[in-house]
Order: structure tokens, then sequence, then C-alpha cells
């Protein structure tokens, strides 16, 4: 069984702590499987942080729950530093961030609602897809 390695962008992060319906908490309640491997950075990992906050009103957490969210994640997440810099490459320098981290990760796929920002991923063998892709690949959902 092959494991896939990750990177989770941070909509599906604050998404999956706004509500538990849909695919982002489904696959948040399961970050710690062995069919696939989250990479983050320092940078992500902060990133998560200022955007989970600054959505804090539409989430039903206590700052020490988001908090305890957020150091699971680093828990059970391979941790990665990059040491090279191409940006600029995509429009936004965060998801450029996630791109980076993917891509030095040798990372099979980048999760995100937002496919559109990431258009020419694929030049580095790195596909974006959806929560609820991701989850049809490894056998979570039909």
């Amino acid at each position: 069984m092959k494991t896939y390695k990750i990177v989770i962008d941070t909509n599906i992060i604050v998404s999956a702590l706004k509500s538990r319906n849909g695919f982002s908490y489904d696959l948040l309640s399961i970050i710690d499987d062995e069919r696939f491997k989250v990479c983050i950075s320092v940078p992500l990992i902060f990133e998560y942080e200022d955007a989970i906050k600054r959505n804090k009103s539409k989430m039903k957490l206590s700052k020490a729950e988001i908090d305890a969210v957020l150091d699971y994640i680093c828990l059970v997440a391979k941790k990665r530093k990059i040491f090279y810099l191409w940006r600029p490459y995509l429009k936004d320098p965060k998801d450029d961030m996630v791109l980076e981290l993917a891509v030095e990760s040798e990372c099979d796929y980048i999760v995100s609602f937002n496919k559109k920002d990431y258009v020419g991923a694929e030049k580095f063998n790195l596909e974006v897809i959806t929560p609820k892709e991701f989850l049809k690949i490894i056998g979570e959902i039909k």
C-alpha cells in the first residue's frame, strides 16, 4: 500500500475547524492515518495559526482547543525545512510557500479548495485536489 505525502492548504484547516460537516473535517479527523503523511513547515504552521485566529469568531473552539489542534498537527506531521526560494511562481506568496513545501517534500498532492491558485503546480509533478478527491483516493469514501 502506497503512503501518500500531502500538504494541506490553510483553507482546508480553517474550514475543518469551522464545521464538523464536510470533507475538510473528515480529513483533519484522520490526520494521523497511516495511508498518508502530512508535511508541514514552520511558516505554514504560522499561516495556519494566523488564519485560524482571524476566523476564530466563526469557530466554536477555545484558544486552548485551537492550540491543541495545532500542536497535534505538529506532532503527527512530517516537519520540513525549506532551503530554496524560487519565488515568485504563483500569484500569492502564501501559495508559493505551500508549493515550495510540497516540492521539497516530494509530495503527491496539495489538498486545497483553491485549485486555480496553483496553476503551474503540475510542472512539479504535483496534483492539487480537494479533500473529497483525496479521501476517495485513499478509500475513505466511495
